[in-house]
């Protein structure tokens, strides 16, 4: 199991999460592409940091949306989509090459993100970028109790899926991470956190929101840098999934 983190987050005199603590422990690393977060020194920065510690490259694209940090659906037309797609990961890609990397995959940020799981055409505007890459690039997907219109359309893209579960966010029935304005949508015991990462990493069950049992199918687990607890938590997850290797 791969852990991946958003990252690359800060903008201008403004910090936002502990990137160097974090970066160790984790395999990938998803770099705002400044539409949501970051900027053109924070990107060359974050690809720095990435490197150094042989962290895969991934481009975090969004809605141009700085104000409310993408986490707010914008209505694009599905060209508007792609151009923006296309724009972010071109962006980062020259950053990496100037500094001898290469991006491996893109996963969308926030609204795009979530807009991309319920709107096909928008799944299909982001994949129909991926395919024009001079790079291969995967696509970073949220994983759901059916991932077969995902598989089915990836396949058709020529792109390859990279499905992403979530250690301390809630879960409805249907595989859905719950959205943040909901009580109880996000983790924040660290033992809760952990017990749902070495479960996703075994293959067992997770609990939903709703008390139910759920399976997910997972390549790559989302874990966050963004204060103390939190690198302690991910360090937590590197240890125990480690643990389960060994």
């Amino acid at each position: 199991m791969l852990l991946n983190c958003d990252i690359g987050e800060s903008y201008g005199a403004w910090t936002m999460g502990l990137d160097d603590q974090v970066m160790p422990y984790i395999d990938q690393a998803n770099i705002a592409c400044a539409f949501h977060a970051g900027d053109p020194m924070v990107m060359c920065n974050t690809v720095k940091l990435a490197l150094e510690h042989k962290v895969s490259l991934g481009a975090h694209p969004a809605y141009p949306d700085l104000q409310g940090f993408g986490r707010r659906s914008i209505a694009c037309s599905p060209d508007e989509i792609h151009a923006m797609v296309l724009y972010q990961v071109g962006a980062l890609s020259h950053i990496a090459a100037a500094q001898g990397g290469s991006l491996s995959y893109v996963k969308p940020h926030g609204a795009l993100y979530n807009d991309m799981m319920r709107n096909e055409s928008i799944l299909r505007a982001i994949l129909h970028a991926l395919s024009q890459s001079p790079e291969e690039l995967a696509l970073m997907a949220m994983t759901t109790a059916d991932n077969q219109l995902l598989k089915t359309l990836c396949a058709e893209y020529g792109v390859v899926l990279l499905l992403e579960a979530f250690a301390d966010r809630a879960y409805d029935e249907k595989g859905y991470i719950v959205s943040r304005s909901t009580q109880n949508a996000v983790h924040h015991d660290p033992d809760t956190i952990l017990g749902q990462a070495v479960a996703i990493a075994r293959g067992e069950p997770l609990q939903t929101i709703d008390g139910k049992p759920l399976h997910l199918e997972a390549d790559s687990l989302c874990v966050h840098g963004d204060n103390p607890e939190s690198v302690a938590a991910v360090r937590a997850i590197r240890q125990a999934l480690e643990g389960q290797a060994g």
